[in-house]
């Protein structure tokens, strides 16, 4: 369905997009995750039309779109603050795309009441936009872009100005939605949460360039990089040398899982691998911090200062979890120790 091939966007001799490659199928989601700064929503205006590439090529569908104007490209784009028309009612905002096409009315207000039932908002033709909630209007800017029936719906941020809440509904909701219809959408988000949700495929960028592309599983079990590991909240990276069925590390010997490759490297171990044991049964540490994470689980996350090496961070139940200050030990969990990039 879309395709960039070595797609470079430069802003005042600096590079918002280097050389970028990407491919969207037929029927996928794809979540483009990154910080501020990363080139994801450069990317997006790219593939839109409402940014000129200084080099490369973007075909949609196998024709080549570069120069085409955005309003002939057949995509849509729901940008993070809505822009909904304050003087049309909840109908009008979602025919505007109908019109523009010269649907008649019948079909226009045939194709209205259909996606305002399909995003949870039956009946809702005649609401006034100044009475809806952030959701409510978040359902009709969606309704907007879909009115017109997109080859290709973009999302910027779609659900960043929600409360926590209401998104972790509304992207499970956008998930089944796009299965529905059979969409094929690319997202821009910074929040690795939503994106592990809606997409079917994550593409995590840096300063203008992918640093990975893979599904959310692949992306979080296997990062690419030190900076993708960071990125998704995992803090213990530290320098290692693999050795068999162990690693030397600033914490000492960890346990590495069976086949991990030998020779130096950058080495992972998630929270929930460090296990707190006896002092003198593990590395000794002292609880410097605990946060309360709530959740089903009632987890906690900790701050450890180990006798030598970086902090670690460690997670546990509630149940289990050290008070600040106290001495405890920490063993390593090998399932939980990923060698970064390989």
């Amino acid at each position: 369905m879309l395709r960039l091939d070595g797609v470079t966007v430069s802003f005042g001799g600096v590079r918002a997009l280097d050389a970028v490659d990407l491919e969207v199928a037929d029927h996928e989601t794809v979540c483009v995750l990154g910080p501020s700064g990363s080139g994801k929503s450069t990317l997006l205006r790219v593939v839109a039309g409402l940014q000129e590439p200084d080099e490369g090529r973007i075909r949609l569908s196998g024709q080549d779109q570069t120069l085409v104007p955005p309003h002939k490209r057949g995509v849509g784009l729901m940008f993070q603050d809505h822009q909904l028309f304050p003087q049309r009612d909840v109908g009008g905002n979602v025919a505007f795309g109908l019109r523009m096409r010269r649907a008649s009315r019948p079909e226009t207000a045939e194709r209205v009441a259909e996606l305002l039932s399909m995003v949870g908002l039956p009946g809702a033709q005649r609401r006034a936009v100044a009475t809806l909630s952030g959701g409510e209007q978040q359902r009709v800017a969606l309704a907007r872009a879909l009115a017109p029936q997109p080859d290709l719906l973009m999302l910027d941020e779609p659900l960043g100005q929600l409360d926590r809440g209401l998104r972790e509904r509304l992207v499970v909701e956008l998930r089944a939605l796009f299965s529905r219809l059979g969409s094929t959408v690319l997202a821009v988000t910074h929040d690795q949460g939503e994106a592990f949700v809606l997409a079917d495929r994550v593409v995590v960028m840096n300063e203008g360039r992918v640093a990975q592309s893979g599904t959310p599983l692949e992306v979080w079990q296997q990062p690419a990089s030190e900076f993708v590991a960071r990125f998704l909240g995992f803090d213990n990276v530290v320098d290692a040398t693999v050795h068999g069925d162990t690693a030397g590390t600033p914490w000492g010997k960890l346990p590495v899982p069976d086949g991990t490759p030998a020779g130096a490297c950058k080495l992972l171990v998630r929270p929930t691998g460090v296990r707190m044991t006896a002092v003198e049964d593990g590395l000794p540490c002292t609880v410097e911090a605990r946060t309360f994470r709530g959740g089903d689980a009632a987890a906690v996350t900790l701050l450890l200062q180990p006798r030598r090496g970086p902090r670690l961070e460690a997670s546990c139940a509630l149940r289990e979890a050290p008070e600040a200050g106290v001495s405890v030990g920490v063993a390593f969990d090998e399932q939980e120790v990923v060698r970064i990039g390989g």
